[in-house]
């Protein structure tokens, strides 16, 4: 088997690499998105903290 061959799947390349690259695409995309996720949470948890302390005075 050559490299070649290795890269054309038997004729299925685009579907094979097209699904590699995508998958690889959402593998460094979520841990992004997840980090603005939490951000936003954590700051909202601070705001009802905040808004918590400020009813109690």
């Amino acid at each position: 088997m050559s490299v070649a061959e290795f890269f054309d799947m038997g004729g299925y390349a685009l579907y094979v690499w097209g699904s590699f690259g995508v998958t690889a695409l959402f593998m460094v995309i979520e841990p992004i998105m997840l980090r603005g996720h939490r951000r936003a949470v954590l700051q909202r948890i601070s705001r009802i903290v905040r808004m918590k302390a400020e009813e109690k005075v």
